[in-house]
């Protein structure tokens, strides 16, 4: 898989999405795999410039997700993806809270 890099100005380019997600009690290590698979089918992605997953270190069922897109398609285009419906089909019933906001970049760097 080849992944493209970026200058710092072009992180600040593009359509951001801020996701916290907290797993069922008992489901944690299953987000956890599940979150890990997704890192290269979504890096590989033509409209996403970075699918960075973090998991709290004080609390295992919480994780967060920054999702970096050239634009707002290609968000879009990354929810049609088979490897995304078939992580939120899994996923999505074994998750106690999903916050889903977007950004955008309103200062340049």
């Amino acid at each position: 898989m080849k992944v493209a890099t970026y200058a710092p100005a072009d992180l600040n380019d593009g359509f951001v999405v801020a996701i916290q997600i907290d797993a069922k009690p008992g489901e944690e290590e299953r987000l956890a795999r599940s979150l890990e698979a997704l890192i290269e089918p979504t890096m590989a992605e033509r409209g996403v410039k970075l699918f960075l997953p973090y998991r709290s270190p004080t609390d295992p069922k919480a994780f967060f997700i920054y999702e970096l897109y050239v634009d707002e398609a290609g968000w879009t285009a990354h929810q049609q993806t088979n490897h995304f419906k078939a992580f939120a089909d899994e996923m999505l019933p074994r998750l106690a809270r999903r916050d889903r906001i977007p950004f955008v970049p309103f200062a340049r760097v």
